[in-house]
């Protein structure tokens, strides 16, 4: 493992430290992940909606992409020749992972099949596409998303009867075998699609790797399949076990990205079994790396509309009642609701009496509000927690595109290296090579 702080950084180089980050997008109070993601990424403020691009660039509008393209700190960290890597339990293309090596006016451009023809004449090129051209050595890349890899209509190799898995593009391109052949040969690159493949792999002879383990989204945990989806966790463990063994360190993004899919559906017991297996895998990461060499940055990139009250006593489970009734309609509460959503309910002109549903449900619904047919984001401001090299430079409330200068900073790469050129001269410590682990999830709740 990279030492270059190991033996001479003063402590207080290395501590843990919690802050705060204002979220909003350049265009909106609340802001989508597309935005959120290009500033917590590329260290500028976008619009909602748009990915990789400087807030110049109008979403849906392709000719206002060109000469707004800004880059993530995954492209920094590669242009300084670490491994980098990218894992989600999103699809790949989705706007987390996007805004780490795409440029797109819109982040719902997935495939060619999902954008409009005047961006495809103007020469925009969907996010897909980009994945496998913008950064064409990216070591790491696991998630879901196989549907957009592959021609329209293409069977799935999982679920072959079923038409919403079949592939998506009109360019009839195959974006797995592009994959495969921009790899060197003399380097060993595996593409895998079920958790048996992955963990039959020796990570330690892999260079190259994409694990695409869904034809979209990857399935909620509670709903997890044993033997064809991989954990969050698991899939963690294998990027890390890749990514060191270059000397010069590596980047990792991580995603617990279907946190926000729970509460957006208002499935609570969803989201916070994923903030629980993203809780595992932020340990999972921290047993294989060193906090005297490693980086490590846990936030969100918004909130959400979720509350969490009703004076429960202590040992009461988080998805059960409130130990009081309304003392305005007389009827039972649960402890979690939600400030809009699908699960705004009415029952003969009265609001819903939950002693009578399955509230503890895997897929029950939280009272809302409003009603919605998704739940939104949240305005307030996230925490951001870090530990290791320069952690002390996430303190107090931060714009949230101050994050990935942080990181670069901490790691000598980007544009703003003065500081490691005078330590070295000086003969003082050098940041030198230095594990970086991003892992980023839609918070509901702080644990």
């Amino acid at each position: 493992m990279p030492s270059g702080f190991r033996s001479s950084t003063p402590m207080w180089l290395r501590m843990s430290s919690c802050s705060w980050e204002m979220t909003y997008n350049t265009n909106a109070q609340v802001p989508d992940s597309a935005g959120t993601a290009t500033a917590y990424l590329c260290g500028v403020k976008a619009n909602e909606g748009t990915v990789g691009v400087s807030a110049a660039t109008q979403r849906t509008q392709c000719n206002t992409t060109q000469g707004n393209e800004v880059t993530s700190i995954l492209r920094w960290a590669k242009d300084a020749g670490k491994s980098v890597g990218i894992v989600t339990t999103t699809r790949v293309n989705h706007a987390t992972p996007s805004a780490a090596y795409a440029h797109s006016a819109d982040r719902d451009w997935y495939s060619d099949n999902e954008m409009p023809p005047e961006a495809v004449s103007q020469g925009c090129k969907d996010i897909a596409y980009q994945l496998m051209h913008n950064v064409r050595d990216i070591e790491v890349i696991m998630g879901g998303g196989r549907k957009y890899m592959f021609p329209k209509n293409s069977t799935d190799v999982e679920y072959e009867t079923d038409e919403k898995s079949r592939g998506t593009r009109l360019d009839s391109l195959n974006l797995i075998d592009i994959w495969k052949s921009f790899k060197p040969r003399h380097k060993h690159s595996h593409y895998v699609w079920n958790r048996t493949e992955l963990l039959t792999l020796d990570p330690y002879t892999v260079d190259y790797l994409l694990g695409l383990f869904e034809p979209g989204d990857m399935q909620y945990e509670l709903n997890r399949n044993n033997v064809t989806d991989p954990s969050l966790s698991e899939m963690v463990e294998v990027a890390i076990k890749i990514l060191s063994k270059n000397p010069k360190g590596f980047f990792l993004l991580v995603e617990g990205g279907r946190i926000d899919h729970g509460h957006h559906e208002g499935k609570a017991k969803q989201a916070l079994h994923e903030a629980v297996e993203m809780d595992r895998a932020i340990g999972k990461a921290g047993t294989m790396t060193s906090l005297e060499d490693t980086l490590t940055v846990v936030t969100a990139d918004h909130s959400h509309v979720f509350t969490f009250g009703g004076y429960t006593p202590r040992g009461n489970s988080i998805f059960g009642l409130a130990p009081m009734v309304s003392d305005t309609d007389k009827k039972p509460f649960t402890a979690i609701l939600y400030g809009n959503g699908p699960g705004y309910k009415v029952v003969g002109g009265e609001r819903e009496n939950v002693s009578m549903v399955d509230y503890a449900h895997n897929n029950y619904q939280a009272q809302s509000a409003v009603p919605l047919r998704h739940e939104t984001h949240g305005g307030e401001d996230v925490a951001v927690f870090a530990k290791g090299p320069m952690a002390h430079l996430l303190h107090g409330v931060h714009e949230q595109n101050y994050i990935p200068h942080v990181m670069a900073y901490a790691a000598c790469i980007g544009a703003n290296q003065d500081h490691c050129a005078s330590a070295s001269s000086a003969g003082g410590p050098s940041p030198g090579p230095l594990l970086l682990l991003l892992a980023l999830f839609p918070l509901g709740i702080l644990f």
